[in-house]
């Protein structure tokens, strides 16, 4: 039996989505080269039917390694959040801030595609299976299967970046009981770039702006989210209607589908020469749209941290140190909304009312909430 071949790499990254092609890009542009591995071939990306909301923070980001998808980002320059049913709304605008957008809407595949079109030649081995990862005392050997032939990538750092995971004990999952039914359908009249936040009894209305059209985050139990999914375009649209409320109309809805909703988070972040970054590392509720930004920037400062400390298991006890308060501050912000929107309780719904209200008639509370949506931690305290 012939020998795996033996390729040493100082960072091998597992997962060539957004966040892990994220790092590998700004570890380039400060002289660093990575390696990036993936189980899907390249084109898999392009199918995916997803929308993304990007904050203000994640495009300047992006704009620092190129990768900014100008012409597929929809902006977002005011956002409307209300209750069914209830009382309260405030409204939050980019002038505000003095910012372009508060946040932009963009296409899986768009951000994907521009993130790869920017990636080097060499930096992706794509249509890879893992066979085995083994543990010394100052590398990860990584055994890999490409088109039949066994390798081992010898790493003295090894990235997780490769999405949700699955039963896995070092993971806390908090199941909401919910599911996310997404679908583009058209409002009439137009966006006028306004994202719309609706809470509800059943959980969560989101309308992203995206091109001429809304991308609908329809937030429901499970038993009512098959029942969604089983209605024709007119009774579903109508379904969608009845939640929104009748400030537009809609027509024209596009294919369903649905994922569960849950957070995951990952308790230690770095084991030995293993770290976790992105939904591998946390995986949030998608209300407020936090959870795809905070990946990026668990890429960004990983990349900083490795660069200025150089590659070492030191320096990810630095990373794993300096990403603490944005996780927990990001996985309690979007828990909390979640828990204290997604019910009829009389009296917690005359408290969300009252809140709502003091957001729009007291300025420095919008601004407390608006900024750590636009920069994440960057805006604390």
């Amino acid at each position: 039996m012939t020998e795996a071949a033996v390729e040493d790499v100082d960072i091998l990254i597992v997962g060539a989505g957004p966040v892990g092609m994220t790092l590998n890009l700004a570890l380039a542009a400060g002289g660093r080269k990575s390696l990036l591995v993936d189980r899907r071939p390249r084109q898999a990306q392009q199918g995916d039917p997803r929308a993304l909301a990007l904050s203000h923070g994640a495009r300047q980001l992006l704009e620092r390694i190129r990768a900014w998808p100008v012409r597929a980002a929809t902006p977002i320059e005011t956002i409307h959040v209300s209750q069914k049913d209830g009382f309260g709304r405030t409204v939050i605008d980019h002038a505000d801030y003095g910012l372009p957008a508060l946040g932009y809407v963009v296409r899986y595949r768009d951000l994907a595609a521009e993130l790869a079109a920017q990636l080097a030649a060499d930096a992706l081995l794509d249509a890879v299976d893992i066979v085995d990862i083994r543990h010394d005392d100052d590398h990860v050997s990584v055994s890999v299967r490409r088109e039949g032939a066994l390798r081992t990538i010898r790493a003295k750092v090894l990235v997780h970046a490769e999405g949700t995971p699955g039963d896995d004990p070092a993971v806390t999952v908090s199941d909401y009981g919910q599911h996310a039914v997404i679908a583009e359908i058209t409002p009439q009249p137009g966006h006028n770039r306004r994202a719309w936040e609706r809470f509800t009894a059943d959980g969560p209305l989101a309308l992203l702006p995206l091109g001429d059209e809304y991308s609908v985050v329809y937030t429901l139990p499970p038993d009512k989210a098959d029942a969604v999914l089983a209605l024709d375009d007119n009774a579903f649209t109508a379904a969608l209607q009845e939640q929104f409320g009748m400030r537009m109309t809609f027509r024209n809805p596009g294919p369903r589908s649905r994922f569960p909703l849950a957070l995951r988070m990952r308790e230690a972040l770095v084991r030995g020469s293993e770290v976790w970054i992105g939904n591998t590392a946390q995986t949030l509720h998608p209300v407020s749209g936090q959870g795809f930004n905070l990946g990026l920037r668990d890429a960004w400062q990983l990349a900083e941290i490795l660069l200025d400390n150089g590659v070492d298991r030191s320096s990810l006890e630095s990373y794993a140190a300096s990403r603490r308060l944005d996780r927990q501050g990001s996985a309690l912000f979007t828990d909390q909304i979640v828990r204290a929107f997604s019910n009829d309780f009389g009296p917690l719904k005359l408290a969300r009312g009252l809140g709502l209200l003091a957001l729009d008639l007291f300025p420095p509370a919008r601004h407390f909430v608006a900024k750590r949506m636009i920069w994440g931690a960057r805006a604390w305290p």
